[in-house]
C-alpha cells in the first residue's frame, strides 16, 4: 500500500497525509501551518514532472505568516491514486474541468468554502488559471507562474456558409525544415513518450537532472525572447525541450545537458537527496499520468468543453511569475500579452524572477515566496 512521506523526507513543520474520496482519487497532500485552525487557506499546484514536493521551500515560509498551504500530488502524479495511467485508457478524466473538481473537492473536504488565492506551477498555472475563472467564489485570488494564461478558446461564430477553418498546418511545416523538428507537446502524446523517459538509457534519475538542469537558468543557453509568431521557423528558436529533433526522444534531448558532477555537487536548489525523492515517485509510476494532461491539451476533442466559457474572463485579483530565463513565458506567441490585456481583468504585476528558469520556485524560492506573500496579502 503506498504510504505518505515518512519525516526524514519531508521538510520541517510540514507534514504529508492522504485525502480520501476526491472525485475518485485518494489524493497524497503535504501541508504547512495545519495546527492552528481557521487561517485562511492558499492551494499550491504542481507541474510536469514535478509533484507537491516542487513546493517544499515555499510551503514553510507562507504558513509562518499565517497561511493553512495546502499541496496535492495532482491527478496522475507521485502517491495519489485512483487515476487511469494507460496509453489506452479512459483520458476524460484528465480534462481541465475536471481537474478543477479535483482541487475544488480537496479544499471542500478540508473545510474550507474558498481559498486566499490558488497558485500554479507550469501545468499548474491553467488549471489554476481555470479554477479562478470557472469559480471565482471559491477560487479568490489566482497566481500563474511560468504558464501564461492566453484566455479562453473561442466559441466558432457567424460561421454558416463559411468555409471552415483551415488545419493548422504547424506540425507539418516543423518537420519540412531543414533540420526536421516536432514539438514536445505532440511529442508527449504518443505512446512511446512514457518508455522513452521511464526506461531512459541514464536512468530516470539521471534523466531528471538533465531535464532539470537544462530547463533551468544553471544552463546558459536559456535567454528567452519574444516570437514573432507561430510559425515553424520561429519556434525553432527555443531549445530542444520545447522544439525537439523530429527523431529524437526527451532522453536522448536532454543527456547532451547532463550537468557535471561539481556542479551537481554545488547545486543548492536542488540536492541530489532532494532530486531523489522525483526520481522515487517516477521510477515507481512512470510519466504515463502526467502524460495525459498533454494528450487533452493536444487533442481538441477533449478541449471543446473549455468553449463553454468562450470570452469568459479571470476577474480576481491575479498575478504572473516566472524565471527570467524562462522559455515557457515564450513559447506560445502573444500569450503573456493576451494574459495581460484581456485574459485577466485584475491583474496585478507580471515578474520575471532574475537568476530562475522553469523552475522558478525552487530556483529562487525566496524572491518567490516574497512575491507571493506580497500578492496575497494585498488580494485578500
Amino acid at each position: 500500500m503506498t504510504i505518505p512521506y515518512d519525516s526524514p523526507v519531508a521538510p520541517a513543520g510540514i507534514r504529508a497525509r492522504f485525502v480520501d474520496n476526491i472525485n475518485g482519487l485518494r489524493i497524497h497532500v503535504l501541508e504547512a501551518g495545519f495546527e492552528t485552525p481557521g487561517r485562511p487557506c492558499v492551494l499550491l499546484l504542481h507541474g510536469f514532472p514535478e509533484l507537491a514536493w516542487s513546493w517544499r521551500k515555499v510551503m514553510p515560509v507562507l504558513a509562518a505568516t499565517g497561511y493553512h498551504v495546502i499541496a496535492p500530488d495532482q491527478r496522475g502524479y507521485g502517491r495519489t491514486t485512483g487515476w487511469d495511467g494507460r496509453y489506452d485508457g479512459d483520458l476524460t478524466s484528465f480534462r481541465f474541468v475536471n481537474l478543477v473538481r479535483d482541487v475544488m473537492g480537496l479544499v471542500f473536504a478540508l473545510g474550507y468554502r474558498s481559498v486566499a488565492s490558488v497558485i500554479g506551477h507550469d501545468f499548474g498555472s491553467p488549471v489554476a488559471a481555470w479554477s479562478a475563472l470557472i469559480r471565482p467564489d471559491v477560487f479568490r485570488s489566482v497566481v500563474m507562474m511560468s504558464g501564461p494564461f492566453g484566455g479562453t478558446p473561442p466559441m466558432p461564430f457567424d460561421t454558416v456558409g463559411k468555409p471552415l477553418p483551415a488545419k493548422d498546418p504547424i506540425h507539418e511545416d516543423l518537420a519540412a525544415l531543414k533540420r526536421p523538428r516536432k514539438h514536445y507537446q505532440w511529442h508527449y502524446s504518443t505512446r512511446g513518450a512514457d518508455a522513452d523517459m521511464h526506461r531512459a538509457p541514464q536512468g530516470v534519475h539521471d534523466f531528471l537532472r538533465a531535464y532539470y538542469h537544462y530547463k533551468s537558468a544553471d544552463w546558459s543557453g536559456n535567454t528567452p525572447f519574444p516570437l514573432k509568431g507561430w510559425t515553424a521557423h520561429e519556434l525553432a528558436k527555443m531549445p530542444t525541450y520545447y522544439v525537439m529533433d523530429r527523431d529524437a526522444g526527451m532522453a536522448e534531448t536532454v543527456a547532451p545537458y547532463m550537468p557535471s558532477s561539481a556542479e551537481i555537487a554545488a547545486n543548492r536548489w536542488l540536492t541530489d537527496a532532494e532530486l531523489s525523492v522525483y526520481s522515487t515517485e517516477y521510477e515507481r509510476n512512470g510519466f504515463q499520468g502526467g502524460l495525459q494532461w498533454y494528450r487533452c491539451g493536444t487533442d481538441p476533442r477533449l478541449q471543446a468543453d473549455l468553449q463553454i466559457f468562450s470570452d469568459r474572463t479571470i476577474d480576481v485579483p491575479s498575478a504572473f511569475i516566472a524565471g527570467r530565463q524562462d522559455w515557457g513565458i515564450q513559447q506560445r506567441p502573444g500569450a503573456l500579452e493576451r494574459m495581460q490585456k484581456s485574459a485577466c481583468t485584475r491583474m496585478t504585476g507580471v515578474h520575471l524572477v532574475d537568476g530562475a528558469g522553469h523552475w522558478v520556485q525552487q530556483e529562487q524560492h525566496e524572491k518567490v515566496s516574497r512575491l507571493l506573500l506580497e500578492f496575497v496579502g494585498r488580494a485578500r
